[in-house]
């Protein structure tokens, strides 16, 4: 059974802006993707919004997802809610249910400490070893790696732990102020490789193949790691499969 995972570095929704106005949906290509690697016709899909505490806003983003994959890509949608994380018997029927499995974005350390504290880290994780299609955006893509570059604290991007299924430093938003820069300052403190995703991009990793999705030509990736003391980076080719060992080590390579 397939092992996989969909990390969205960013991108609008349609969601319904604080001024009123709808932002656009920009990430067409990727859902559909999403939903392809089900291999059905009417999926089952199960939002989370666990990286926000607020109920009212967990449902209205809920409403904005069914939107998409209900009504554009035909799925069965449902979700959980942070507060039915304590019954985590009820929690694990709506995982088997599920086909595809969403995390949206938010608050990233709060969301693995909620998951950590109700165990539902260890539930994902089985559902990722059956085969079901992990996936997210922004805190819901970062969480699946080592460590990643997060917004979680006020006013500045800090490195944190992460869920450590992928061996990797995943940030999220790179195109946006910032973000790289206080990257690459964290992979020479980590050690680690880093992977970096603008906003309308994505990595789709099945077992040890990836490839890179990209909505428009302004979307992209990079692979970057320090290499004793010089910064090495290459911008990750879309649309083609690869090795995932080749994203994962700090070798030079044509997807780096």
């Amino acid at each position: 059974m397939s092992k996989i995972i969909v990390a969205i570095g960013g991108g609008e929704n349609g969601r319904i802006l604080s001024d009123g106005t709808k932002a656009p949906y920009n990430t067409k290509l990727i859902d559909q993707e999403i939903v392809k690697l089900t291999n059905k016709e009417r999926p089952n899909f199960l939002f989370l919004a666990h990286a926000i505490n607020s109920f009212e806003v967990q449902k209205s983003y809920f409403e904005v997802m069914i939107n998409i994959y209900g009504n554009l890509f035909n799925c069965n949608c449902m979700t959980v809610y942070t507060f039915e994380l304590n019954d985590i018997e009820k929690v694990k029927e709506k995982i088997e249910w599920a086909d595809i499995i969403y995390e949206g974005g938010g608050n990233t350390l709060e969301m693995i400490n909620l998951w950590k504290q109700t165990g539902f880290d260890k539930v994902l994780y089985d559902a990722w070893q059956n085969g079901k299609v992990i996936c997210g955006v922004s805190a819901g893509a970062a969480c699946w790696f080592t460590s990643c570059n997060s917004d979680s604290f006020e006013n500045k991007f800090e490195s944190i732990k992460c869920l450590n299924w992928l061996n990797a430093h995943f940030t999220p938003h790179v195109d946006e102020s910032g973000r790289y820069e206080s990257t690459k300052k964290q992979l020479k403190e980590n050690n680690l490789v880093g992977i970096m995703l603008s906003n309308c991009s994505a990595l789709e990793i099945i077992d040890d193949k990836c490839k890179l999705i990209t909505e428009n030509n302004n979307s992209y990736g990079i692979k970057a790691y320090w290499n004793d003391n010089f910064y090495e980076e290459n911008k990750i080719i879309p649309n083609e499969y690869f090795d995932l060992d080749d994203l994962m080590n700090n070798k030079n390579n044509k997807n780096k």
